[in-house]
């Protein structure tokens, strides 16, 4: 069940083809609201709307957005599908998208031809916010490459609510996106991660391909109900498709929950536990007592079961300066919470030395403790 409450659009925020946030009069006051056109036909001031309310009533993580449902008395509208697979199959916002492997779709060839990642590098993580740090710290080392991000449905399904994404793509920092499963509004449409990467190697011709799921993780407190989960098994993918994974663990020494001190409890599952594959980590050098509680849960979860490699990362606050990006994990910027992003720009610094060749030239991460 949801919340839904009818109010009346008083006030455009923002007015993009696929995405719009609205200012809504509703219970006597102004509420923010966002509106996703594909879904609903674009909103106009003045309209009537139906939204859904649930979320900010939960006080949940959406930024204190309701979302529209419908628009009142909006007549019927003209539409052709533009292909025949539905994303959000069998609910009232089902969408027909032209996903790149169906038949009669002009890549379709392409896929069908696929036999490999060769060796293409593949950066996995686990929350939204690690993307940038990543994709900045790769074209640090090598501009001027083809960067794919692949959004799984773990969490936003549209892809236009991220705003990172937009600003990312505006600077040239990504080619391409690609949405998988019941996400969708990437530049391709894909069934699931499999076809999203085999799309990212054969259609985009991406160097590097980025994976990480929509802005919204999911977490319980318990030890496997927490939907960053999925880098599991997107990383052994990863490696039966021929691809080089590459894991981005979750890492803080500002988070104030103790599960997520270090290396948070979800990296320690995913990766201690759950993937048996081996995968590269890109690690920084920190400073000694950051290596040793690191050391010590790396270790004791498992995780020193993979490839861990130290490497040098740029400077990520003066990266993500230079690009005008303002991004934040948990409410926290690079500067309150350095070492989540540079353990993400590590992984974008490995995926580069790895297309370079001199992944063997480096030091392994544990290799003097």
């Amino acid at each position: 069940m949801f919340s839904s409450k009818l109010g009346t659009v008083v006030r455009m925020i923002r007015d993009l083809p696929t995405y719009q946030e609205l200012a809504v009069q509703l219970d006597g006051s102004e509420a923010k609201d966002v509106a996703y056109p594909p879904l609903t036909g674009a909103v106009r001031v003045g309209d009537r709307v139906w939204l859904n309310t649930t979320a900010v009533e939960l006080n949940l993580g959406t930024g204190g957005f309701h979302f529209v449902q419908a628009i009142e008395g909006r007549r019927e509208r003209e539409y052709t599908p533009p292909g025949h697979i539905m994303k959000l199959r069998y609910t009232p916002w089902q969408v027909a998208v032209a996903a790149a492997e169906e038949a009669g779709s002009a890549m379709h060839e392409q896929i069908k031809g696929f036999t490999s990642l060769a060796g293409t590098p593949v950066v996995v993580g686990t929350l939204h916010s690690m993307i940038a740090p990543a994709v900045l710290a790769f074209h640090a080392v090598l501009p001027g490459r083809r960067v794919a991000y692949l959004m799984t449905d773990g969490a936003a399904l549209p892809l236009s609510f991220s705003d990172l994404v937009r600003q990312l793509k505006d600077r040239g920092l990504l080619a391409r996106t690609i949405t998988a499963g019941h996400a969708f509004g990437g530049d391709l449409e894909t069934v699931n991660v499999y076809s999203g990467l085999v799309a990212a190697k054969t259609v985009v011709a991406a160097d590097l391909v980025i994976i990480a799921m929509g802005p919204g993780i999911v977490g319980t407190g318990t030890k496997y109900g927490f939907s960053g989960i999925e880098q599991a098994y997107i990383l052994e993918a990863v490696a039966k498709l021929g691809g080089y994974p590459i894991a981005i663990p979750r890492i803080s020494f500002a988070d104030p929950r103790s599960r997520h001190w270090g290396l948070s409890h979800h990296t320690q599952t995913v990766l201690g536990e759950l993937t048996a594959t081996p995968v590269a980590i890109g690690l920084p050098r920190w400073d000694e007592e950051k290596r040793r509680v690191l050391t010590r849960q790396f270790r004791e979860s498992g995780v020193s079961k993979h490839r861990l490699y130290a490497v040098e990362i740029p400077e990520v606050a003066s990266l993500l300066s230079a690009h005008q990006l303002a991004v934040k994990t948990m409410g926290r910027t690079v500067r309150e919470d350095p070492a989540f992003f540079e353990a993400a720009a590590g992984a974008g610094v490995l995926a580069a030395v790895h297309l370079g060749g001199g992944v063997e030239n480096l030091p392994a991460w544990l290799g003097n403790e």
